[in-house]
């Protein structure tokens, strides 16, 4: 057990936290501990879980990347717009969204690898780049005119409340489940993952190891672009709408929950379990502050503490911090080692 805990701490740490939080807001609040609260959280936190899934990719493997959200911001537009012209269903949405958003994170991909560009530096440039060209050629203009399949709500699951509402889980929240299986898939059951992982810990010690070194950049950059053109058409469907700079500013709300859930800066750590308990903290904190009134710039302020002390742990493994877990045995458990000096 004492095992368990230490492997994984974070995810543990994380999970008290929520359970802690939730029993606080379901004190303070009449709405939180309801099941349609609950699946509102769900819904509203599928498309930051695609984004997340994503970015840990690129965590492991050493990287940073906080462009994401506005190429998603692409991919939403270009879509729509290529549907109008061409027609199509869901296949056709999810493979145009898809190849989109992997072009875009491969451009990044080529950026870092070719010139030799720090990932953050390669990126924040993508970021303006990529959000003027799209203001520039859309002039801001939304697109509400999409096809009825992409706009018509898919209720997975549905049940009536004793108020009369209705408490539903939507396809986003599906397509997160299925992102979040095989990005766990990914990186835990293939060598491409075990390489991405030691890749991030020790980049010198993997080149010399036969590890393509361009080829873990562009996977992993690949994949957060892939997540992001399938979490870019999940937020066309709920929004129901195209808006070019609804995603801005996305991008450090998600690298605060994922660095939380355990995935250090510089590479070579992270999970998916934490990824996900990271996103629905940060969802419940800001879920608890609106059901309080509580001013939404107050969760501004606690997603940058957020990441500071996110920072702070990636740089100390947390179990250093619970030293009722984290250090050896009390000097009754450790006779032999006595013994022997």
């Amino acid at each position: 057990m004492r095992k368990l805990f230490l492997a994984y701490t974070t995810e543990f740490v994380l999970f008290a936290v929520i359970i802690a939080m939730s029993v606080v807001l379901a004190f303070t609040t009449d709405r939180f501990f309801t099941l349609g609260n609950g699946f509102d959280l769900l819904n509203i936190s599928a498309v930051n879980i695609i984004f997340a899934v994503g970015l840990l990719v690129v965590l492991i493997s050493g990287g940073i990347d906080i462009s994401f959200a506005v190429a998603a911001s692409i991919v939403q537009y270009v879509t729509a717009l290529a549907l109008e012209r061409i027609g199509g269903g869901w296949i056709s949405g999810f493979l145009i969204a898809a190849g989109i958003g992997v072009v875009l994170g491969v451009i990044n991909a080529f950026l870092i690898h070719r010139f030799r560009i720090i990932s953050i530096v390669a990126t924040i440039a993508t970021f303006n780049v990529y959000f003027g060209l799209l203001m520039f050629f859309t002039r801001g203009v939304s697109i509400y005119n999409l096809p009825d399949w992409l706009t018509s709500r898919v209720i997975i699951y549905e049940r009536e409340m004793a108020d009369g509402s209705w408490a539903e889980i939507t396809l986003p929240v599906v397509v997160m489940a299925v992102c979040t299986l095989a990005t766990w898939l990914f990186i835990t059951s293939t060598t491409t993952g075990r390489q991405l992982y030691a890749f991030g810990d020790n980049p010198e010690g993997a080149r010399r190891f036969g590890i393509n070194i361009g080829a873990m950049q562009f996977i992993a950059f690949g994949w957060l672009g892939l997540m992001a053109g399938i979490a870019g058409l999940m937020q066309a469907h709920y929004a129901q709408e195209v808006v070019p700079n609804a995603l801005y500013g996305r991008e450090l709300d998600v690298l605060a929950a994922v660095v939380l859930g355990g995935a250090r800066l510089g590479g070579g750590k992270g999970s998916v379990l934490g990824c996900v308990l990271g996103v629905l903290l940060v969802s419940i904190t800001q879920n608890g502050l609106n059901l309080m009134g509580v001013s939404p710039f107050a969760f501004k302020m606690i997603v940058g503490a957020i990441i500071l002390v996110a920072i702070t742990l990636s740089s100390a493994r947390i179990g250093n911090l619970v030293p009722v877990f984290a250090t050896r045995k009390s000097t009754g458990d450790r006779p032999a080692e006595r013994g022997e000096s």
